[in-house]
């Protein structure tokens, strides 16, 4: 999860956050030098009393500075489609879970089990415990098996929401009367957090989204065990 003064983004848990990471770096290189090119052009236009009368009108520096912008478009924009695409690949999901969201809590189904499903509401800060996190933790989280697609069918019943999970690279609207839906799998097992990303009302800032992610086993036990309650 985030720290305080952290500038980067959050550890990748899933192989689609993974490669929107390594994307994020090359864009962030090319943006740095197309940076010190436009600033030594500057800083050597502002303090050289020099001119070159072959830069003042030529026929090959515009056709360079036209076909460079260009090339480098290609370079962002062809990655960037790829991980598009990759992002709306929804291959056999291992386990498909609903999350409606409401004012202000999530609520889960699991759409592969009879009657397996529940409300996800935040802790308050007095009821916290040593370690737990404040406007983050949840009385129930969302458990899922790692190493599986999941599928995440994403609806709202009242106003706009969106379910978030950063270290995942998640993130769908939650638009009432339409269902999206999304999909990741989590490469190893922790408890990732997330929050509501769509403006919807006064506790906005209060329905956050844990993900705990299991060994199969360790899920199974659990889905019985819940099973079991209900």
């Amino acid at each position: 999860m985030a720290h305080p003064s952290q500038l980067g983004f959050q550890d990748a848990a899933s192989p689609v956050m993974e490669e929107l990471l390594h994307f994020h770096d090359h864009a962030l290189m090319i943006v740095f030098l197309i940076s010190t090119l436009v600033l030594y052009i500057i800083v050597a236009m502002v303090t050289t009393k020099l001119t070159n009368k072959f830069i003042l009108d030529s026929q090959e520096i515009e056709i360079i500075w036209t076909l460079l912008p260009a090339i480098i478009l290609i370079l962002i924009a062809l990655p960037s489609l790829r991980i598009l695409y990759l992002m709306d690949e929804i291959n056999d999901p291992h386990l498909t879970i609903k999350a409606m969201g409401h004012q202000w809590y999530w609520s889960y189904e699991y759409t592969d089990y009879e009657d397996l499903g529940f409300d996800s509401y935040m802790i308050p800060t007095q009821d916290l415990t040593p370690g737990q996190f404040r406007l983050l933790e949840t009385d129930h989280r969302m458990v899922v098996p790692v190493e599986s697609p999941i599928r995440i069918l994403i609806s709202a019943e009242d106003v706009l929401h969106s379910w978030a999970v950063p270290s995942l690279g998640v993130k769908m609207d939650a638009v009432p009367g339409r269902l999206n839906q999304t999909a990741f799998i989590a490469s190893r097992p922790g408890i990732f957090y997330g929050q509501c990303s769509e403006i919807c009302g006064a506790n906005h800032s209060f329905m956050p989204i844990v993900v705990e992610a299991v060994p199969l086993e360790h899920f199974e036990n659990w889905s019985s065990l819940m099973l079991e309650d209900a």
